[in-house]
């Protein structure tokens, strides 16, 4: 993993690894502070496929396995990691067995068994259950126990890398005896479950107030009896990205300020105060514009957005879904909202180095409206008086839909102008975090909803295999009515051939022609359009200088090792 850490004027030294002599006695460092300005609307992540909420659910509920900062696959709820070499994955890759930590307690004192594991996998496939993390569990034939601490997980066919169900913490293991009456259709609707799930994590949740405030405590059942240092955390939401940083680097009012995307000479500003430091680290985050491949118009009523609606008017023209990706100006909108935190990039799977392609860097990276405006021209799209292109009848002119913040709403006002200059116009929306990332099936402003003709956010994937990643663009994968608006294929996009090549993927072993088949599924969805990938963005978040033990991961939750954090003395 390539990382970058910004230490810029006013930083203290990094910080250093957690030890286990840091802090021996659990609960001694009193409250943790943490500031989402994105606030957390359940503790459910399979409800909800926002990072906000897979990071704070993290504390609580916790994979059989995560990738660590280094990415490499690391034991959690497992003794070890099932392999070749110890013979937990079968010689025909069609089963792989875990062997569980046989001391575990969930945090109500209750064993953690292999049946909480084998519910986890039915809980998230169940016909109506709209989980937003079902694509974890491609390929899953079935899941059973061997005894209480050993789980077989058995495949369709073979699987090379099988290493996608319950690892990370988009794939965590929720508990059966919880949530046994919240499977299928009824899952949102258990609130006391989706709010306080128990776990087997550092914390338990004391009190969740949606979209608002979380307070924890110190799992009194945690099976390392000196962790967590800190005895309680209070994860509040809301805001904007500014006022998150400045809370940490600038008043330090609050401890850990995540995913402070603020624009770098107001982040050299408040670092001057001393009181914080900025730790970057690159993995896999991809700031894109999702282009609909559906009709999102308001009066097709529910069918709005689907495949129901049929293709979108304008953006079904390939030459209209280049030619806005052309006219974009990548180097222009890194250097005015990210700094030595962004990277221009035409990649959804930009890392790791054996799978980042450069196909499409030729046409895509640097901006050519004189190419743009021709594809445009020789489609068709002529120009009105008011200086946008419209054919038979449609005119080139989108609803443009993001999360409220600073560095996006800039970043849209440069795209806007941009694309003015090939005689596309575009109506430019937000919404607040909170509402856009929430995953509501109500709302009608949520990114799965996608009730806009383009959209852009940010997205990433767990550890350093991007198969189950690139299966979140099946055509089985839409967000829609039948699935609680949860799938994760957000542009709609949808194309037999995209299927089979993943399918590929799935059955190949050698490691240098899976690298090449992801390569080519990614060019594939950037050649065709499903998206226009922006910045390659670090996860830049703010740190007291006080506060110790955390390791920086893009491959995981950034607070997948909160058990080990604690305060200096």
């Amino acid at each position: 993993m390539h990382r970058l850490k910004l230490l810029l004027a006013g930083t203290v030294a990094a910080m250093a690894l957690s030890s286990a002599t840091a802090h021996a006695e659990r609960g001694t460092d009193g409250d943790l502070k943490i500031l989402f300005w994105q606030a957390v609307s359940t503790m459910n992540p399979f409800l909800s496929g926002g990072t906000k909420e897979v990071f704070a659910s993290s504390m609580v509920i916790e994979p059989l396995a995560r990738t660590d900062e280094n990415g490499k696959l690391v034991a959690y709820l497992a003794t070890e990691i099932p392999t070749l070499e110890n013979g937990g994955l079968a010689k025909d890759l069609l089963s792989l067995t875990w062997k569980l930590k046989p001391d575990v307690k969930w945090s109500d004192g209750s064993p953690f068994t292999a049946e909480d594991v084998i519910f986890t996998w039915k809980y998230c496939t169940a016909p109506d259950g709209g989980c937003a993390q079902k694509a974890q569990y491609e390929g899953v034939k079935d899941v059973e126990a061997i005894d209480p601490h050993t789980v077989k997980v058995t495949f369709t066919e073979p699987k090379p890398y099988p290493y996608s169900a319950f690892v990370g913490s988009q794939s965590p293991i929720i508990q059966a005896k919880q949530f046994a009456d919240c499977v299928g259709a009824k899952a949102p609707g258990c609130t006391a479950a989706n709010f306080g799930p128990i776990g087997t994590g550092a914390f338990v949740v004391a009190d969740f107030k949606p979209n608002d405030v979380i307070t924890f405590k110190a799992n009194p059942n945690y099976r390392d009896p000196a962790k967590p240092a800190f005895a309680s955390v209070t994860l509040k939401g809301g805001g904007d990205a500014a006022s998150a940083a400045r809370a940490v680097l600038e008043t330090g009012e609050y401890d850990y300020a995540w995913n402070t995307m603020v624009e770098p000479e107001v982040l050299q500003t408040m670092l001057a105060a001393g009181k914080g430091r900025l730790e970057s680290a690159f993995g896999t985050n991809v700031e894109r514009i999702n282009l609909n491949w559906t009709n999102p118009d308001p009066a097709l009523g529910d069918k709005r957005s689907t495949t129901e609606a049929g293709p979108h008017p304008a953006l079904k023209d390939p030459a209209v879904r280049r030619a806005l990706s052309l006219a974009i100006d990548r180097d222009i909108i890194v250097e005015a909202g990210y700094g030595a935190a962004g990277k221009a990039t035409c990649n959804i799977v930009p890392a790791p180095e054996a799978v980042a392609s450069t196909k499409n860097d030729s046409w895509c990276l640097k901006q050519d409206l004189e190419a743009a405006n021709k594809l445009l021209d020789d489609a068709g799209w002529v120009k009105g008086s008011d200086g946008i292109r419209a054919k038979e009848g449609v005119k080139l002119n989108f609803l443009y839909s993001t999360s409220t913040n600073s560095v996006r709403q800039a970043t849209q006002e440069l795209v806007k102008s941009m694309w003015a200059e090939i005689g596309v116009g575009a109506e430019l929306r937000n919404a607040s975090a909170s509402v856009f990332f929430g995953g509501d099936p109500a709302s009608p402003d949520t990114f799965q909803k996608f009730y806009a003709d383009v959209e852009m956010y940010t997205n990433n994937f767990d550890g350093t295999d991007p198969e189950k990643y690139l299966a979140e663009w099946l055509c089985n994968q839409m967000p829609g009515p039948s699935n609680g608006w949860q799938g994760q294929n957000i542009p709609r996009y949808c194309n037999p051939e995209y299927d089979k090549m993943v399918g590929t993927l799935s059955k190949t072993a050698d490691p240098a022609k899976r690298a090449e088949l992801a390569k080519q599924l990614n060019d594939m969805l950037t050649e065709e359009g499903a998206h226009i990938p922006l910045v390659h963005r670090g996860d830049l978040s703010a740190f007291a200088v006080s506060l110790d033990g955390v390791r920086m991961n893009s491959w995981d939750s950034q607070l997948w090792n909160v058990a080990d954090w604690y305060r200096k003395k």
